[in-house]
């Protein structure tokens, strides 16, 4: 989607694109089932903020407009989610709204912000060039007045040198510091107070009253040259910012690549059998598209002509190209390798695996940790205080030294900028977010990350988790008069709605076999959560026979004695009892034992909780080598264990398939959910492990520690900085273009900090 974005609301008409509801799904989605009258949440990118300040300024500016019911905004990630009534209000009211106070608003995964940023970027190098230039220039003139000793350099010599020195600082003042007086007067207009405010009064200051000693060199201030040091600043305030947004932007970078794989066209098949090249976003199931070697899929479906192989790391992990011959399913946002291929299109829009993904990934690069929330609280009045206390070092040093009383005011403005507490948390939580998701994990929200660190205790789920997803068939058990291929019938045609390991596994054997759909059907079926499945089947023509109600399952739930085996079972029964029971063989996950002695190496008692029979979870515990496990649990044991375990002051995290966990998902500290198959916006996991790997648990987990670290490392940073700077401003210790310098490396040493969080950490401690 390219729509045409308005610089001011007397642009209204230019957003009207945004009102068609046709174009809503492009950068959101529907809430509820009364869409498109119902309510909608959208992602959108905002340009022209870069603190937590702005984000706040955004915030009350959506909330103030009818019809907005939800917004939240992060100033890491320059991104917003707003929840809004379509009923009450149109997009383009709200994307106003955000223009009037100096904020433009973009639609997440718009075709021309990437060329707008781009734009943005090379500005703000020019910028830098000609404030780093004119700064070497003045500092050139200034240095003779420096060293000059009396009688070396003549009256007229030293105010060719100023007005040299005031023409080179022209253009810093009317094109590098742009970006500071435009947000400070922005700041000014909404009668707030910004970031940007007390260091474009600090630059404003210092111009101004060297102008008036370059001007009247006789007057009050004719000795209160500072055009060497207010160059210097603002090339040390842009030089710290152009490296801070580098690397903010690398740091988070995982989401816009992910988001940036889906290809803008597409070559579609017409039904002449020729191929035109359309849209993605119009594409719909059934169609079929070609898709060339490096290009991406763009969307779920089905190879029918070709083979090739693709690239899926960015989806599941997998480092590796994946073979994707004739037949085999691919997913969008994964990129064809090796051949031209044609691709019967199953599943466009929300409902592919991309689209989950992207979702997810927006909704943690929003997300507020709890700490960022304590410094976004703190960054707020602390402005003020920054003003006042500028104020007091004026009128402190005004009566003994007019130059210094001002330089030391302007030093405590520039000086005290809280940029980097702003930036500590979520700069170093959205770098930890990337690295996972790079690595085949998805974080579902931020603080989720600072929970995860503290945790003493994993509980591990079995089929689905320390096993493979989907178990093998082993033995089919059937009462008399029914052959095991009838009774594996009737189990798949049931089992064929559910997702449960089990279920497909049984679904799995009679494809393998037959290679045909079950002749059985099924209607009014149930799912009852760590228990099974019930519903009515029949064969042949509607109403030719009585349907009969079916359960597969648990022994307990389908009223049958559980077999004397110690293998994983599921069971078959109708009104008259027991039909058949099915053997399940579950081979454990290649790194099951090796994350299970990481997580032990990293201090964490492991546990097993598992619906299936005690002797086959204890003999799996016994393999992977965990020391407590239970068996035969239902879905309320396994969460009256965890409370236990809570209530002894554990903080647990859980690792379940995601299937019928959900409750004790939900109960955990913090939770992993598994399984390709998972509905992943139905998921209540923390965390979604796409890449199949338990290696990546004890991976996280050492991830988490290891950033919750880095997070208070900056906080202190962010607060030392401040306790050391701010005496020595006051005391006019400080010189403005030290403040400048000092302000620029504060905010750079958080950012390349939380950089480090970017490369991928090991499982150890």
């Amino acid at each position: 989607m390219q729509a045409i974005l308005p610089s001011s609301p007397v642009d209204l008409p230019a957003h009207a694109l945004l009102d068609d509801p046709a174009e809503w799904p492009a950068f959101g989605h529907a809430l509820d089932a009364a869409a498109p009258a119902g309510r909608w949440q959208s992602q959108v990118v905002i340009e022209g903020m870069h603190c937590a300040a702005c984000a706040f300024t955004v915030e009350v500016a959506l909330m103030q407009v009818p019809g907005v019911l939800e917004v939240q905004v992060s100033a890491a990630s320059r991104r917003a989610r707003v929840v809004w009534s379509a009923a009450r209000v149109k997009p383009s009211r709200w994307f106003a709204a955000a223009a009037a106070v100096g904020y433009r608003l973009v639609p997440a995964g718009d075709i021309a912000a990437r060329a707008r940023r781009a734009q943005v970027t090379r500005l703000a190098l020019w910028r830098w060039l000609v404030a780093g230039f004119c700064m070497m220039q003045v500092m050139m003139y200034a240095y003779p007045a420096y060293i000059a000793q009396p009688g070396d350099m003549t009256a007229d010599a030293a105010q060719l040198l100023r007005w040299a020195s005031w023409v080179l600082s022209l253009p810093v003042l009317l094109f590098s510091c742009g970006p500071f007086f435009s947000s400070a007067w922005r700041d000014l207009r909404a009668r707030r107070i910004g970031m940007d405010l007390p260091v474009a009064l600090g630059m404003a200051i210092t111009f101004v009253v060297s102008s008036a000693a370059t001007f009247d060199p006789a007057g009050p201030f004719g000795h209160e040259v500072y055009f060497d040091a207010f160059t210097m600043f603002v090339f040390f305030l842009l030089t710290g910012r152009w490296f801070e947004a580098r690397l903010r932007d690398r740091t988070a970078g995982a989401l816009e690549a992910l988001m940036n794989r889906l290809p803008d066209s597409i070559e579609r098949r017409d039904v002449d059998g020729s191929f035109s090249r359309v849209a993605v976003r119009r594409l719909a199931a059934g169609d079929v598209v070609r898709v060339l070697p490096g290009e991406a899929f763009p969307a779920d479906g089905t190879v029918i002509e070709g083979d090739t192989s693709a690239d899926e790391a960015l989806l599941t992990g997998e480092s590796r190209p994946v073979p994707r011959p004739c037949g085999a399913q691919v997913l969008a946002g994964s990129h064809n390798l090796d051949a031209a291929v044609l691709v019967r299109i199953d599943t466009v829009g929300p409902g592919t695996r991309f689209a989950q993904i992207v979702a997810l990934m927006e909704s943690a690069s929003i997300d507020k940790p709890r700490l960022a929330q304590l410094a976004d609280r703190v960054a707020r009045p602390f402005l003020g205080v920054v003003l006042a206390a500028a104020a007091l070092a004026f009128v402190v040093w005004w009566p003994t030294d007019h130059g210094k009383a001002l330089m030391a005011a302007v030093a405590v403005l520039i000086v005290t900028c809280p940029c980097a507490l702003s930036l500590a948390t979520p700069a170093g939580m959205l770098a930890s977010a990337g690295t996972l998701a790079r690595g085949g994990m998805l974080v579902r929200n931020l603080q989720a990350l600072e929970a995860l660190a503290s945790v003493d205790t994993v509980v591990f789920d079995k089929t689905g988790t320390l096993t493979r997803d989907t178990p093998r068939l082993e033995r089919v058990y059937c009462r008399r008069g029914i052959r095991p291929g009838d009774a594996v019938e009737l189990a798949a045609a049931l089992g064929a709605q559910s997702l449960h390991p089990a279920a497909r596994a049984v679904v799995g054997a009679w494809n393998a076999q037959y290679r045909m759909p079950p002749t059985w059907m099924v209607s009014d079926l149930t799912e009852h959560a760590g228990q099974g499945l019930e519903g009515a089947a029949w064969q042949g023509a509607a109403g030719a026979r009585l349907p009969r109600r079916m359960r597969l399952g648990a022994a307990a739930f389908c009223g049958v004695a559980p077999l004397q085996v110690e293998a994983a079972q599921v069971h078959l029964s109708d009104e008259g009892g027991w039909v058949a029971s099915f053997v399940l063989a579950e081979d454990l996950r290649d790194d099951a034992v090796a994350a299970v002695h990481a997580l032990g190496a990293q201090g964490l008692a492991v546990r097993l909780l598992s619906g299936d029979r005690g002797a086959a979870v204890r003999d799996v515990a016994g393999r992977v080598g965990i020391p407590q496990a239970q068996g035969d649990c239902l879905p309320e044991d396994k969460l009256d264990a965890l409370r236990q375990l809570q209530a002894k002051g554990r903080r647990v995290a859980m690792v379940g398939d995601g299937l019928n966990d959900g409750p004790v998902l939900a109960q955990a500290d913090v939770s992993f959910a598994f399984g390709r198959a998972v509905p992943l916006t139905r998921a209540r996991a923390d965390f979604i492990v796409l890449s199949e790997s338990l290696a990546s648990i004890p991976q996280a987990i050492a991830q988490a520690r290891r950033t919750l670290r880095v997070v208070r490392q900056n906080l202190w940073w962010a607060a030392g900085y401040n306790a050391l700077c701010v005496p020595l401003a006051l005391a006019g210790l400080l010189p403005a273009w030290l403040a400048g310098l000092g302000m620029a490396v504060s905010s750079l040493v958080v950012v390349l900090n939380a950089a480090r969080l970017a490369v991928p950490c090991g499982g150890g401690r």
